[in-house]
């Protein structure tokens, strides 16, 4: 099952979205790549090691921020061409439709509690995509002769 959601949901997504966004066509398949990455990881861990959704969600967005790294010093491009489709499959929209589907019927503690699950999702993906950038920066910057 896991195998099915990799390849026909989050590698086709992020690639769609790589297709809607018209990133070139040589790196369309990466983003894919660093979407499905993502996804993999973050079903592992919330759903295999039952770990915490918004945990999993900031390592696996790292996890996609880094390849995405990867991608843009091996293809030349802007990192930001990987790291847009890559982070796709990890954006909550169930949960924020579902919020605005409480809000508008009254449900008001039920809109609440999911608002608030989906700011805390959508803060972790912030942070991994952050995180990672700053990592690579950091490590770029360490060479021969390089000045911290």
């Amino acid at each position: 099952m896991l195998i099915v959601q990799a390849v026909m949901v989050s590698f086709v997504a992020a690639a769609g979205f790589g297709v809607l966004f018209n990133v070139p066509k040589k790196t369309i398949a990466a983003g894919g790549i660093a979407g499905m990455a993502g996804w993999v990881l973050y079903q592992g861990l919330a759903v295999g090691y039952e770990m915490n959704q918004i945990l999993a969600t900031a390592i696996a967005s790292f996890v996609v921020a880094m390849i995405s790294q990867l991608f843009a010093r091996v293809l030349k491009m802007p990192v930001i061409v990987f790291s847009v489709s890559g982070i796709i499959p990890l954006v909550p929209g169930g949960l924020a439709y579902n919020t605005m589907r409480h809000l508008v019927g009254n449900d008001f503690f039920a809109a609440t509690e999911l608002a608030s699950q989906v700011f805390l999702i959508s803060g972790a993906i912030a942070f991994g995509l952050v995180l990672a950038s700053v990592i690579a920066q950091v490590l770029l910057r360490r060479g021969p002769g390089a000045r911290i």
